[in-house]
């Protein structure tokens, strides 16, 4: 096995060699190839291919996820879409400055701007002057089609739900370090949740989301502001890295889980 491989990557080979599973790593770990008989499955990146195409795409895009959980009632941070300038006038026309603007307005407690698609907290600025703003929109349209506008909430916790079908496989807190966001690659700590009421209330939540979408395997962010839980966002890649350093089996049996519903097993 590779030094530094993807913990991802680690669990499909373990899952594979003790299921007799070929398994094949190509593209530095990003597409993996899996073969038992007749039956060939891939991963790639960190999607192992159980949601539907459509439920990928909405998961991944947070303008998207945001109006069908709006549209199911289920509660959610708003994600407001704006597309790249660059794509044209008659694709983007000429007023979505004045809306951004206009969302900075209505938001004086300030504004997050962020890639429509994209994880990890990269490219995400907190916004509360035009100045910043035009910094903000800069930045993320030199490297993404679209960005998203969310009011600013004061976050008093988050929680990262990791779903197969209506079964939570790993439920844990962020607790944030001296940045304001609560991204594991930004300090923030993975702390797993004992049962009780918050995690009975954030599963909830996250199925809610989940069958929102139609979603079988994912990650789904929910964070409470004002007393309050709603839906930040939904992953269709299942990304455990940072819990894994600490959770090595946890992470894995979660991975063996999904795995055993790709390959036909319970």
């Amino acid at each position: 096995m590779a030094g530094g491989e993807r913990i991802f990557v680690q669990a499909i080979r373990r899952y594979c060699a003790d299921h007799g599973i070929a398994v094949d790593v190509r593209a530095g770990g990003w597409l993996i190839a899996m073969r038992r008989d007749d039956k060939r499955r891939f991963a790639f990146g960190y999607d192992i291919g159980l949601n539907s195409a459509i439920a990928h795409r909405l998961a991944n895009d947070k303008s998207a996820t945001s109006e069908v959980l709006a549209l199911a009632g289920v509660p959610c941070i708003p994600h407001h879409l704006f597309l790249n300038p660059k794509l044209g006038e008659k694709v983007v026309g000429t007023a979505w400055r004045e809306a951004m603007l206009d969302l900075l307005r209505d938001n004086p407690q300030g504004v997050v701007v962020k890639p429509n698609e994209g994880t990890s907290g990269r490219s995400v600025f907190k916004v509360t002057r035009a100045a910043e703003l035009d910094h903000a929109i800069a930045e993320v349209f030199s490297m993404s089609t679209g960005l998203v506008i969310s009011p600013y909430v004061a976050i008093e916790d988050e929680v990262r739900v990791v779903l197969l079908g209506d079964v939570p496989l790993v439920v844990y807190s962020k607790q944030r370090g001296t940045d304001w966001r609560h991204n594991l690659d930004a300090g923030a700590k993975p702390v797993l949740l004992a049962d009780g009421e918050v995690r009975t209330a954030c599963v909830k939540l996250a199925s809610d989301a989940a069958t929102a979408i139609g979603i079988t395997f994912a990650s789904i962010d929910v964070v409470q502001v004002d007393g309050a839980w709603r839906v930040l966002e939904i992953n269709s890649g299942v990304m455990m890295e940072a819990l894994g350093k600490l959770y090595p089996q946890l992470v894995q049996a979660a991975y063996d889980a999904a795995l055993d519903r790709v390959f036909g097993g319970n």
